[in-house]
């Protein structure tokens, strides 16, 4: 480790009620940067163009400061003694994890504004909910990082134990952009999760379609991106008002896509790209009321096979949590079949 690295890990866990430079900067930042959200999406023509000008030179100073971190966490991992390793991952590895949830959470909030007018601006802050116990709060960095997430009580996301062998993996964690190549990333996002299949598969178009293609088409503000080095890796992907993105869903999503993709289009091809295919001429399960007016938004998540850090799982649940409650929900559901035991093993390993 060099001597700035050293540094840096001084101010990140300076003292129990009082925090290094390093870390304070990033508490100013992340506060300001969530209080004047509004300025970004100000036109650049406008008399106070300035503000939006300084919302993204802020904004774009957090995302260095988050970087410079969670690069920190990469080296300490490669070069450390393993003595020196095992005593001071466990606490890089969760500042680590929120920094990637909250660097995430400030760029939705300038994609909103500025590229999804949909979105609303993220500007209030939320709460902890009434069930929340008082020890759900943690000192230093990581608590006060945590009380400006807008999580409300998801406390089981901020108790997860580091892995037994440390990785040096660095990930980005990202809203879908607009720039992006939809189909691209809704297939690689998830062709690991799916084991590998886009070689086995003649219709890819139709798989990534069946795993993510309504939310990309209905809800893309609520779509997250986790990348390695080796490109995406995992997703996350909401709607705000479940209801009536289901309703658009049945009644012109759908018909849409089976027009495209028929019944017969998988025939001769493997046998999971028939499956992917029919599964859009299949109806899909109605959802009770009870549970929309309980938990109004809906909410599915998935990583890669190589993903084997539950904290960047971790990560891309707090983060589209965040949006979603930032923006008024109160509660979330997915939808999962009780034989689909990838997915079921992936939630419970969340909480």
């Amino acid at each position: 480790l060099t001597l700035e690295e050293v540094w840096m890990l001084v101010e990140l866990f300076y003292l129990p009620y009082h925090h290094g430079a390093l870390a304070q900067e990033l508490l100013e930042h992340f506060r300001w940067l969530r209080a004047n959200s509004l300025s970004v999406g100000v036109p650049a023509t406008a008399p106070d163009a300035c503000g939006g000008r300084r919302w993204r030179g802020r904004a774009q100073s957090f995302q260095l400061l988050c970087g410079r971190t969670c690069r920190l966490h990469s080296r300490l991992v490669s070069t450390a003694g393993q003595a020196l390793l095992y005593d001071l991952h466990p606490y890089l590895w969760d500042i680590r994890n929120l920094l990637l949830a909250a660097s995430a959470f400030v760029l939705l909030a300038g994609v909103c504004v500025l590229l999804l007018p949909g979105c609303q601006s993220i500007t209030t802050p939320i709460l902890l909910g009434r069930d929340a116990e008082p020890w759900v709060r943690r000192g230093g960095l990581f608590g006060e990082l945590q009380a400006l997430l807008p999580v409300g009580n998801s406390c089981d996301l901020f108790y997860h134990p580091p892995p037994l062998f440390p990785s040096s993996q660095l990930y980005l964690l990202r809203p879908l952009l607009p720039l992006d190549k939809v189909g691209a990333v809704a297939w690689r996002g998830r062709s690991e999760v799916s084991q590998g299949l886009q070689s086995q598969l003649s219709h890819a178009p139709a798989l990534s379609g069946r795993l993510l293609g309504s939310f990309l088409s209905l809800s893309p503000e609520y779509t997250f991106v986790l990348e390695d080095e080796a490109g995406p890796c995992g997703y996350a992907a909401g709607a705000l008002h479940a209801e009536g993105f289901l309703q658009q869903r049945d009644s012109s999503w759908l018909p849409a896509i089976r027009h495209k993709y028929p019944p017969d289009l998988g025939t001769g091809g493997s046998a999971l790209g028939q499956e992917a295919v029919l599964f859009f001429h299949a109806e899909p399960l109605a959802v009770p009321q009870p549970v929309l007016r309980r938990f109004p938004s809906l909410v599915q998540l998935g990583t890669a096979p190589r993903v084997l850090d539950v904290g960047a799982s971790r990560s891309l649940a707090l983060c589209l949590l965040s949006a979603l409650r930032a923006n008024g929900s109160r509660g979330v559901f997915c939808q999962v079949s009780d034989a689909d035991r990838q997915q079921l093993s992936f939630y419970s390993r969340l909480g």
